[in-house]
């Protein structure tokens, strides 16, 4: 079972994706936020695996909420889906770079939202070429704290893969790509996650788009 925290200040949506979590068979509902703050104190008490973060609430905003979920170490299994009325809104790369590891608009399909959630709680991130390329080409020229390491400490095989992981592509399609086994592209996505201090695959795009080894004209 995914152990679902939801956060949002409007009490309805909250009932409403509550009862729509609850109906899947995989999934259970373990509490429910107004703030920010009561996103995060939530996330330990109720031992959530994934959050899904609205970004406007009041007391803590959801980008500041979802920065103190991913800087507790003992929350460090914890996974933020922020869930926003604004695709291209400037917050949603803000909540990349604090450690979501995915956002959505709040007019997508019930089926969808379960299937982002069952992605990202299984450690993938919900990012697509297209709407992901134009934020971070947009947002990403920004300064902001470097992570553990940059792709210079990368092998070249390891930079293959990062580059394509930019673009949208899971493991298997970076296998095919490279002509590798997934398991030996599931490696190697993992030893750069390590060595660029990334919590997720979402982190490993902004990596690439900021150190210029992916830009929008080359997707």
């Amino acid at each position: 079972m995914i152990r679902v925290l939801l956060a949002d200040d409007q009490t309805l949506v909250r009932e409403a994706f509550a009862m729509l979590v609850e109906s899947a068979p995989d999934m259970e509902v373990v509490g429910q936020a107004a703030t920010g703050r009561e996103a995060a104190e939530l996330a330990r008490s109720a031992r959530a695996e994934l959050v899904v973060m609205d970004i406007r609430m009041p007391d803590l905003d959801g980008i500041e909420a979802t920065r103190l979920i991913a800087a507790d170490e003992d929350l460090a299994g914890v996974r933020v889906l922020v869930l926003t009325t604004y695709d291209t809104d400037e917050n949603i790369v803000d909540a990349l770079r604090a450690g979501a590891s995915g956002f959505l608009v709040k007019d997508t399909r019930p089926a969808e939202l379960l299937d982002a959630i069952r992605t990202v709680a299984a450690g993938e991130s919900l990012l697509s070429p297209g709407p992901t390329a134009r934020l971070i080409e947009r947002f990403l020229r920004s300064p902001c704290a470097p992570m553990a390491g940059g792709p210079e400490c990368l092998s070249e095989r390891e930079r293959e893969v990062l580059t394509l992981v930019a673009r949208g592509l899971n493991n298997t399609e970076v296998a095919e790509s490279l002509g590798l086994s997934p398991l030996t592209a599931k490696t190697h996505v993992s030893r750069i996650m390590g060595k660029l201090g990334a919590r997720d695959r979402a982190q490993l795009v902004i990596v690439a788009y900021e150190s210029g080894m992916v830009t929008p004209g080359n997707l």
